[in-house]
């Protein structure tokens, strides 16, 4: 240990001295920001789903390759915003960015979304930040049309570097990884060698049920539900009890997500706990219960629950 009680070898990899940077991935909704962040660091610390927008908390993905730790910012994806809720996560994201040694640009080839694609280039363009474009999805379509796509978007923006991957097979994600970590500053590691995220037990467990909800439900249970943590207790016989609600605007979406006879929510629930049950490493008992609070989009605790500023 050295003076200060840090350990003094921590990520060391023969005599190579520790690296350590911030990466903000950011990009249009859906792209594969939390696929990709999932792959980089080797398992699952951001929630995925088809649903747009499920990135909310300032969730970081921590990937280490050799001596160097890379400080993923998972943003939430950066959209026109109408909603407090949506400003804040805006503001997430691009404070994310700004704190970064490098920005990666997250794009969908196939689904694009110009509307939202155009204005984060044109923010981009002008920002210092080394720039990386990683075209993904790179299994699901011909080559060509992806050249013609890069070729076009660095007309747009000077990228350092394009790299295509498929952050779902893992095609090209190494290679991303090794760029990544040569780019890393010299400095300390901020982060043990063996977390890989910065996203507390409590804030992981919320956001796995919430995924839960949308896989579940796809397009039945709109954008607006979130998942509260009410308590997270460890139990003497080595058990977690984790209590959680899930809030939704309006009567109608509490019965979608209850189901016949509570059929959904128990299914959500063992979903939920099996998955907690791997990631945690110990038995959970999970328990869901269901508020309909209209304005839940505006009340303070929430954003503070889920990581996110309160934004006006």
């Amino acid at each position: 240990m050295s003076q200060d009680g840090a350990p003094e070898n921590i990520g060391e990899n023969n005599g190579s001295p520790q690296k350590c940077g911030l990466v903000a991935v950011i990009g249009a909704p859906n792209a594969g920001k939390s696929t990709l962040v999932n792959a980089l660091v080797g398992q699952k610390v951001a929630i995925t789903s088809a649903k747009a927008q499920t990135t909310r908390a300032r969730l970081m993905g921590i990937a280490l390759d050799g001596p160097v730790q890379i400080i993923l910012a998972d943003t939430p994806g950066i959209f026109a915003p109408k909603r407090r809720l949506d400003r804040a996560m805006v503001a997430a994201a691009w404070e994310g960015a700004q704190e970064a040694d490098a920005v990666l640009l997250v794009v969908d080839p196939i689904k694009k979304r110009r509307h939202e694609l155009e204005p984060l280039l044109e923010s981009l363009a002008t920002r210092p930040e080394r720039k990386i474009l990683v075209i993904n999805k790179v299994d699901a379509g011909a080559k060509e049309p992806l050249l013609v796509l890069a070729q076009e978007l660095t007309g747009k923006v000077q990228f350092d570097e394009v790299f295509f991957v498929s952050a779902l097979s893992g095609d090209g994600v190494p290679e991303l990884k090794t760029h990544l970590a040569g780019l890393m500053p010299e400095g300390p590691w901020h982060y043990p060698e063996d977390q890989v995220s910065d996203a507390s037990e409590r804030l992981l467990a919320c956001e796995i049920t919430r995924e839960q909800l949308y896989r579940q439900l796809h397009e039945e249970l709109p954008y607006d539900a979130a998942v509260r943590p009410e308590a997270y207790e460890q139990r003497r016989d080595g058990s977690v009890e984790i209590r959680q609600q899930i809030v939704v605007t309006r009567d109608n979406q509490r019965a979608i997500v209850l189901g016949k006879g509570g059929s959904k929510i128990k299914a959500i629930g063992e979903a939920a706990r099996k998955e907690l049950s791997e990631v945690l490493g110990q038995k959970v008992h999970l328990f869901l219960h269901v508020k309909v609070e209209e304005n839940w989009a505006d009340a303070r605790d929430l954003y503070e629950e889920i990581g996110l500023d309160w934004v006006k």
